[in-house]
């Protein structure tokens, strides 16, 4: 069965797509660019399709010609809730690959109505939030009663044009954590800890990654924090941000910044990928005390992206589609990411005895 691809063109949807041909499945291609769609049509013998989503008949028609859409067009912050709008009318299971935390909450609001349409709601079919999201429901399993998680990744594997733009969208704006069960504003860098992970410990800050809003459905701990690999000269200038948060959001600051994005490369070489290790970690607390952790490795974080968007698209056309908003790992249990190849994970012998 067919399934659309939207935003085919894109670093990681090119990557989607090439690994799509080598597993057999057949997306359709599509996007706004005539051009660069026929020339990947050509090249991996899909069928495409021109439209951009302002054209809601032509959105609404494609739509109609399949059981699931794989959206891969960012910002999501601006493109999500047309495409999600239009799979509740057409009755088509939404999927992306998004890391916004506006987006997870956008799907989480439109619940009801995915699941009066029959459809599921899935944001974040990717390396955002795929690993981290089973990790935190695994850290739940093993402590029930945990009222605090924490979570950390690292990898150095480079960033594509997609994802930096999304960033670029974000800057100047505060940071989050969920405290007692809502999202809340923190500064830029809220916190900052060395973390334990398995191939080499890291300096993290912490950043509004999309767990903050996923691993809270996925797990009902009200209290989380995540928190990433940076270098602490770059901790020093994020938590220095707040004196000039002003400028970072001026219009003009953006274009150039979008201006130098567009110069470089679109992502990570396929050598880069291919030599490069993603780490993360979590732990979880309960109100006595009792921890629990847990470390992972995994691939590299486009070529997860690209594996786990397959994996969980073919479940869907399978028929394995529970209706409603869904996370990764409420959908399809904590163990999802351990069928990909590069996936390690262990418990940390705390010295703690958990009942």
């Amino acid at each position: 069965m067919k399934f659309l691809l939207y935003g085919a063109y894109g670093y990681t949807g090119r990557l989607i797509a090439r690994f799509a041909q080598e597993q057999g499945m057949e997306p359709i291609l599509a996007g706004r660019n005539k051009d660069k769609l026929q020339a990947m049509g050509s090249e991996f013998g899909f069928e495409t399709r021109v439209f951009d989503l302002s054209d809601t008949q032509a959105l609404e028609a494609a739509l109609g010609e399949v059981p699931v859409v794989l959206h891969c067009a960012g910002p999501f912050i601006h493109t999500a809730q047309i495409m999600m709008e239009a799979c509740l009318r057409t009755q088509t299971h939404y999927l992306d690959i998004t890391g916004e935390i506006q987006v997870f909450e956008m799907g989480k609001r439109r619940d009801q109505q995915a699941q009066e349409a029959g459809i599921m709601i899935m944001p974040g079919t990717g390396f955002d939030v795929v690993p981290t999201d089973c990790l935190a429901r695994f850290l739940k399993e093993q402590l029930p009663d945990a009222t605090h998680l924490q979570l950390a990744f690292a990898g150095n594997g480079g960033l594509s044009h997609g994802t930096a733009l999304t960033m670029l969208e974000n800057l100047g704006s505060p940071g989050a954590i969920r405290k007692d069960g809502k999202i809340t504003p923190v500064p830029q860098g809220y916190k900052a800890k060395e973390i334990p992970f398995k191939l080499k410990p890291c300096f993290c800050m912490t950043i509004p990654w999309g767990d903050v809003s996923t691993a809270y459905y996925s797990t009902g701990i009200p209290n989380i924090e995540v928190y990433t690999g940076v270098k602490p000269s770059s901790y020093k200038l994020v938590k220095r941000q707040r004196y000039f948060t002003w400028l970072l959001r001026m219009p003009w600051v953006k274009n150039q910044a979008r201006k130098r994005i567009k110069k470089g490369p679109a992502g990570p070489s396929d050598a880069k990928r291919e030599g490069t290790r993603t780490q993360l970690w979590g732990k979880a607390r309960n109100a006595k005390g009792q921890e629990v952790e847990a470390q992972m490795l995994t691939a590299e974080g486009y070529t997860l992206t690209a594996r786990s968007s397959l994996a969980i698209t073919q479940r869907v056309l399978n028929g394995h589609a529970p209706i409603g908003f869904q996370t990764p790992a409420k959908a399809y249990g904590s163990n999802l990411i351990m069928e990909f190849e590069g996936s390690e994970r262990n418990l940390v012998d705390t010295g703690q005895k958990v009942h």
